[in-house]
């Protein structure tokens, strides 16, 4: 089956029969953002590459024992890699992650995990909910951090606990919900680059962090300028304006130079926006999953410093010696 490109490309790690992995395979052929391009599993007699397999889904194993940690893990990155996976979902992955992994796959590695997170990381959360007297128990996805279940909580789906609940019970009635939260949560994540309500909140949080900046609107549009009457703006936040495709952040160059040289050089990224390119502003793309965060704020920092006061930059260029 071939990959869809419109869709976000993502590994599913699995130690066991994969249900969760099912539950992301039916729902990406119902219409979710997302693919599975690989099914990867620590263990070869793993049922879910049995299913992956059967539905046509790229499969691979390699058992850990006799491995290092470190070693399973890199090979395991490889083959994700190979795949052109964007993200990796954990789903009753048994094992825990070398850091080296975790830190490469920032960002883009999820988990599910069977309790109401922060509540009963780790192993037994249902007995441990049962334990406790809780009236929930319940499922998390998460964020995978070094700190085991202790990633950004992403969504979460609450089950009722009930008289006469036995552990296998209880987690008979979570995993049905795991299956209904796992595909809607991880659909919501990977769609966030596309999503311009997100990328505004992004932009808004970058522009925000500079001296004297605050958001204003220009001709309808989410813009930021220098504090004042007077303040000029150094950025905008196009959304698709006048047929363009690109949801963008429009900044200022050193003119016309400048901007044919950025839009040759990388189209992908670079355009002239429709009106603004004649006074040397550019637009840079940023519904697009590699969207470089770093440049963006390159860009927002060198805008602002094109309009801001010199007593603003000069307090700008101490900040950054210490």
């Amino acid at each position: 089956m071939s990959a869809n490109p419109s869709r976000a490309k993502v590994a599913v790690l699995i130690s066991g029969e994969g249900t969760n992995m099912a539950a992301l395979l039916y729902a990406s052929r119902q219409g979710a953002p997302f693919e599975i391009v690989l099914v990867a599993s620590n263990d070869p007699h793993a049922g879910g590459l049995a299913l992956a397999e059967a539905e046509g889904i790229a499969a691979f194993a390699l058992s850990h024992k006799g491995m290092k940690r470190a070693e399973h893990d890199a090979a395991m990155d490889a083959a994700i890699r190979k795949s052109g996976a964007e993200y990796v979902a954990l789903a009753g992955y048994m094992r825990v992650l070398h850091d080296a992994i975790v830190e490469r796959w920032e960002g883009r590695m999820l988990n599910i995990h069977p309790s109401l997170l922060p509540k009963y990381k780790g192993l037994d959360p249902h007995a441990r909910a049962l334990e406790a007297g809780d009236e929930l128990a319940g499922a998390s996805v998460h964020l995978v951090t070094t700190e085991l279940d202790g990633g950004e909580v992403l969504g979460q789906a609450e089950v009722a606990v009930i008289g006469g609940d036995t552990p296998e019970t209880l987690a008979h009635r979570v995993r049905i919900a795991e299956h209904q939260l796992y595909p809607r949560v991880l659909g919501d994540y990977v769609s966030r680059p596309y999503d311009p309500d997100w990328l505004l909140g992004r932009v808004r949080k970058l522009a925000m962090e500079l001296p004297e900046a605050e958001a204003a609107t220009s001709h309808g549009s989410p813009g930021f300028k220098i504090a004042g009457k007077s303040g000029k703006f150094f950025a905008h936040f196009a959304d698709r304006h006048h047929g363009a495709h690109q949801i963008a952040l429009l900044a200022k160059t050193s003119g016309q130079d400048e901007l044919a040289d950025l839009v040759e050089r990388d189209p992908e990224v670079f355009f002239r926006p429709a009106y603004y390119h004649a006074s040397g502003w550019v637009g840079i793309a940023l519904n697009r999953p590699d969207c470089d965060w770093d440049q963006v704020q390159h860009w927002l920092e060198r805008s602002w410093r094109s309009v801001a006061p010199k007593r603003l930059t000069k307090l700008m260029d101490a900040a950054e010696e210490f």
